[in-house]
């Protein structure tokens, strides 16, 4: 059980968290604003699955781990930037071949809720900061009292739920914003290309991280 005392302080730290720009309010705010509430609202999912994954890893000791062994870090970070350049390098392409075709006769591109979900759980998953900071985060509200297994899944599962919670009024926001700009601008035949670029520098973003 966990010390209800430190919860205050807990959730203020965590929604510091959330607010602070990165990866994941990015992927979020493009996409909301592109390709409407859904498209975030499905990405938050998979971001909050990330978390409850990576809660488990940490409680039951990965994050060590990769405190210790750099090579695994490294590992996941390569295959992560890989895995974002070659979205980013398919969207760009997508976007090169739709130039030719009026904006009126594109094709409206939504993605399954599942490849979204799939694409939220990953970007997170990926990012080997993101586990060690659960790992390095979420043990300073633990107590000698009880289990620290069982504090650490009750706080990473508490946390993963104060950002779905931000993430999911952050697709709300971002969506209402995409669509007033997309009547004003016609921003819809570049969609994909946008895409495409921050995705690329989300892959550069973490290759050059430390």
């Amino acid at each position: 059980m966990i010390d209800l005392s430190i919860l205050p302080l807990f959730f203020i730290a965590s929604v510091m968290l959330v607010l602070s720009p990165g990866p994941d309010l990015l992927l979020i705010s493009t996409y909301s604003s592109s390709k409407g509430f859904k498209a975030g609202f499905m990405l938050a999912i998979g971001i909050l699955l990330a978390g409850i994954v990576q809660t488990l890893l940490v409680a039951f000791g990965l994050g060590q781990l990769m405190q210790q062994m750099p090579p695994i870090a490294m590992a996941i970070k390569i295959i992560g930037a890989i895995y974002l350049a070659w979205l980013g390098i398919n969207l760009i392409k997508t976007w090169y071949a739709n130039q030719a075709i009026p904006s009126e006769a594109l094709p409206l591109s939504e993605l399954a809720p599942m490849q979204l979900i799939s694409k939220g759980l990953l970007n997170n998953l990926l990012n080997p900061k993101a586990l060690l900071f659960f790992s390095l985060f979420l043990p300073q509200f633990t107590t000698a009292n009880s289990s620290l297994t069982g504090q650490i899944l009750m706080l990473g599962t508490l946390l993963s739920l104060i950002a779905f919670a931000f993430n999911t009024l952050f697709s709300l926001g971002f969506s209402k914003i995409g669509a007033y700009l997309g009547n004003k601008l016609r921003l819809g035949k570049h969609i994909d290309g946008l895409l495409g670029v921050i995705f690329l520098g989300l892959a550069a973003r973490l290759m050059t991280q430390k």
